[in-house]
């Protein structure tokens, strides 16, 4: 049948016959960044983790009202807990609104808790969330197990940094 011959109220074919790749949405949306762990530590195994959040926190996070600067991540009593991580409160919550700054229990496989209480009780290692985002409609916390950078370490990131923008911008223009 030609496009003369179809009867007006006939819809025209789709090109896309996928109906999931017209939605524009990629299920992964970054709610908060901790950019400072990158500066102050070596990043080294990484896990994601679920978070057990009440109502309240679920539509702060979802505003973006998520603070990681001084959070960390610890294992007490075989569990995984998101310490000192500032929620804000929700703006349209009534009394039931929840305190912005509580421990949150982290969703983690029982192996994955155990290699995370190995690695902590190494010398000098911490675990640090690096991002707090949405994946799915579910809120996911990234953690990595972190050793801290020295001073000059940081210098020395500092330097490399700098000359591979410069070297960046010395191939664009020539470029």
């Amino acid at each position: 049948m030609t496009t003369a011959e179809r009867p007006p109220w006939i819809r025209k074919e789709s090109k896309n016959p996928d109906p999931k790749l017209a939605d524009k949405s990629p299920g992964f949306k970054i709610l908060s960044d901790n950019r400072q762990a990158g500066h102050n530590y070596f990043l080294m195994d990484r896990f994601e983790a679920g978070m057990v959040l009440t109502g309240t926190e679920v539509k702060a996070a979802k505003d973006g009202k998520v603070q990681l600067k001084d959070a960390y991540a610890a294992v007490l009593n075989n569990e995984a807990w998101l310490i000192n991580a500032h929620i804000s409160q929700y703006s349209h919550g009534n009394r039931e609104n929840h305190p912005p700054v509580r421990n949150r229990k982290l969703l983690l496989h029982r192996r994955e808790i155990d290699k995370l209480l190995g690695h902590t009780r190494d010398k000098g290692l911490s675990l640090v969330p690096t991002k707090i985002y949405l994946k799915d409609g579910r809120i996911k916390c990234e953690l990595a197990v972190a050793k801290g950078k020295k001073l000059h370490d940081k210098r020395e990131a500092e330097r490399a940094r700098t000359a591979e923008a410069e070297a960046r911008a010395e191939m664009r223009r020539r470029g």
